[in-house]
């Protein structure tokens, strides 16, 4: 029976891929662990492998294409003993699968269907169906797909859902327009705008529930989520005058950027603290340690510690001295971490990327330094795999090298702090009563209140402050 390929969810946010490259053609041979295509996300560029064996009979989904729906089918594999031509002939770009002929049995195979963050199990095995039947997934002519899936499961984006719970909307009876009937955002804020689902509200398909009269039609109230959601494209542009800006389309970075950080705002209570960190002693160890670096055949040297080096070490072993704050929200629990995991955020062009420190307690500051330079050199080049910048349990933003001595950061979810990291310079202290210089460094910690109240996250970055104040402590 024929294989459908569909576009994977290469990373638990990834909602839509663009199809950079097919690295097999129609008609060639596939065999398991072949790389079939590479395919962009907003974050990396992915290779896509085989799992199974066969001859690539269509491809559905031609390369270039952007914006492709996860879950949407891109080619169809042609089994063994099955004529390419004639399947590949029958693809009509997935919204119906070919009907076996009538004494073919059904068949048992299960479903390989992707999961989030795993970028190689990319096909779906369709199930041979009666003659006239629609296979699980397809939409009968004039009537949308099911959104439940198996055992009454709602297929709903995880954006959905959590609107849903907010507004007391029931899913199941929402119709879903995403792929295979997924409920999505927009379908939820049109059950919100009608009032239609709801909880506790009569469902459609319930034939206990009698169609009221229809009301007099009254003036429409204004939607109070209007405003969350921001202003139009033609909104914005009404407000300046034409011929005066130029329009850049959105990057799947940059649209994943805005969604996730207004959520986070709009979800996690951030509340702030901010510390002034003393870095004499910090600098002059750093300046002992690079001194005392041996160095490669070629004469470079091993390592070449930064302050930010010490800056994620010694958030790494705070979070271990103050193991309550080493925890991220998990809507009905807290999940308490073992080790720290220490995103780092790396400017790239266009957007960032957050790589993981993973153990960043038990890592040494030159291990800390040597993976940190290979993370952004890799970040720049958009080479990075999803489990290296996924996770973690809070990052450690640095804009010092732009001379910015203050600033409050967004929490990248589902992480429970971020750290912003100001430039350090001289300032005048007092010392034992008498003015003193000193190089100082201001550093904010944003907290997500569900997890850190304000003791806790006082006790968290003072902690981090007494590292950076007596570094010695890190290399013990």
């Amino acid at each position: 029976m024929p294989i459908n390929v569909l576009m994977p969810a290469l990373s638990p946010t990834m909602e839509k891929g663009n199809l950079a490259k097919w690295l097999k053609k129609e008609g060639d041979a596939v065999k398991s662990g072949d790389v079939l295509a590479e395919i962009e996300t907003d974050k990396a560029t992915m290779e896509v492998e085989a799992i199974d064996e066969g001859i690539l009979a269509k491809i559905v989904v031609a390369e270039g294409t952007a914006d492709v729906p996860v879950n949407d089918l891109i080619a169809i594999i042609a089994s063994e003993g099955e004529d390419p031509k004639t399947v590949g002939a029958s693809g009509d770009g997935g919204a119906k699968a070919e009907a076996p002929k009538a004494d073919a049995p059904k068949s048992d195979t299960p479903a390989l269907n992707t999961t989030p963050g795993d970028g190689h199990k990319s096909y779906a095995r369709v199930d041979a169906a009666p003659d006239g039947a629609k296979p699980d997934g397809a939409k009968p002519d004039g009537a949308p797909a099911p959104q439940a899936g198996q055992g009454g499961r709602i297929v709903a984006s995880p954006l959905a859902r959590r609107i849903a719970k907010l507004e007391g909307i029931d899913l199941s009876a929402v119709s879903g327009s995403g792929p295979h009937g997924r409920v999505i955002e927009r379908d939820v804020r049109a059950a919100i705008a009608s009032g239609s689902a709801k909880a506790g509200a009569p469902k459609a398909t319930d034939p206990a529930a009698a169609p009221a009269p229809a009301p007099a039609p009254a003036a429409p109230a204004p939607a109070p989520k209007a405003a969350a959601q921001g202003l139009t494209t033609d909104q914005v542009r009404g407000f300046y005058q034409k011929g005066t800006f130029e329009e850049v389309p959105l990057d799947g970075m940059r649209k994943t950027i805005a969604k996730r950080l207004t959520e986070a705002m709009q979800v996690a209570p951030h509340f702030y603290l901010t510390v002034d960190c003393e870095l004499d002693a910090l600098m002059a160890l750093r300046e002992q340690l690079n001194k005392s670096a041996g160095t490669t055949k070629d004469g470079k040297p091993l390592f070449k510690l930064s302050v930010n080096d010490f800056v994620i070490k010694a958030m790494g072993l705070a979070l271990m001295r103050v193991p309550a704050a080493n925890a991220v929200w998990a809507e009905d629990r807290i999940l308490r971490f073992n080790n720290a995991e220490v995103g780092v955020a790396v400017a790239i062009d266009g957007g960032l990327f957050t790589p993981v420190i993973r153990k960043a307690d038990q890592k040494t500051l030159s291990t800390i330094s040597n993976e940190m330079k290979d993370f952004a050199g890799r970040a720049r080049a958009k080479k990075l795999k999803p489990e290296e910048y996924q996770g973690g349990v809070t990052s450690v933003s640095n804009l010092g090298m732009f001379g910015i001595k203050h600033f409050t950061a967004v929490i990248n979810p589902p992480q429970s702090s971020i750290l912003a990291v100001g430039a350090g310079e001289k300032r005048v202290v007092v010392k034992d009563g008498a003015p003193a210089v000193v190089q100082v460094m201001t550093a904010t910690l944003s907290c997500d209140h569900r997890v850190l109240d304000g003791a806790l996250g006082a006790e968290l970055i003072s902690a981090f402050k007494s590292l950076i104040e007596n570094p010695m402590g890190m290399l013990v």
